[in-house]
């Protein structure tokens, strides 16, 4: 089974993560699209984030509705900060028989040659690339690279940081959120 890996902190999911999730999971090899859901990101400060287990909570309600779309908590076992190599590596033991690929967005492949062991990922894993607005250039070793799939999908300019500032300011973000996660966020009182 292909199995596409869509990392993040989920802080929170919202209808940009679903739609991306969603474009993958039907218009392209993958069979399954795991949406894991990030402890730390070594690029992100820990304070901001909600717990790990209502951040998954929010994925699992959003994405009940999708078959191909599954929450998972593969990184709250694993040491902290998480870095994506040890991660495939963790996945890659505990399912031989699935191969796992990443999916990020295009301002995250301008910053790929910085990750830990990108070369490891890239000679091991396809990734597949979605489009977003982002300053800087895709290094040129990345240019129609075999394993770097670029996918057609919609452009989304939705964050999660604009989603909590709009909660925080008393706006009416339900446009942006999947209904169940809404009714979450409201219920628990989040990002007030």
């Amino acid at each position: 089974m292909k199995i596409g890996l869509y990392f993040g902190t989920f802080n929170p999911i919202h209808i940009g993560h679903l739609i991306i999730a969603n474009q993958l999971a039907e218009q392209s090899d993958l069979d399954q699209i795991w949406l894991v859901v990030t402890p730390q990101s070594p690029f992100k400060k820990k304070q901001s984030l909600l717990d790990n287990y209502q951040r998954l909570e929010m994925v699992f309600r959003a994405t009940e509705d999708y078959d191909k779309l599954q929450p998972s908590d593969i990184e709250f076992s694993l040491p902290q900060p998480n870095y994506t190599v040890n991660t495939l590596a963790h996945l890659q033991e505990k399912y031989p028989h699935h191969e796992f690929s990443l999916i990020m967005g295009e301002d995250n492949l301008k910053s790929f040659h910085k990750w830990k062991n990108y070369q490891f990922i890239l000679d091991n894993h396809d990734i597949y690339v979605y489009p977003r607005i982002s300053e800087g250039t895709i290094e040129t070793q990345f240019d129609g690279h075999k394993r770097i799939h670029h996918v057609n999908a919609p452009i989304i300019e939705l964050s999660s940081t604009f989603i909590r500032q709009s909660i925080k300011d008393s706006f009416n973000v339900k446009p942006m959120l999947p209904q169940a996660v809404w009714q979450y966020i409201d219920e628990m009182n989040f990002y007030k």
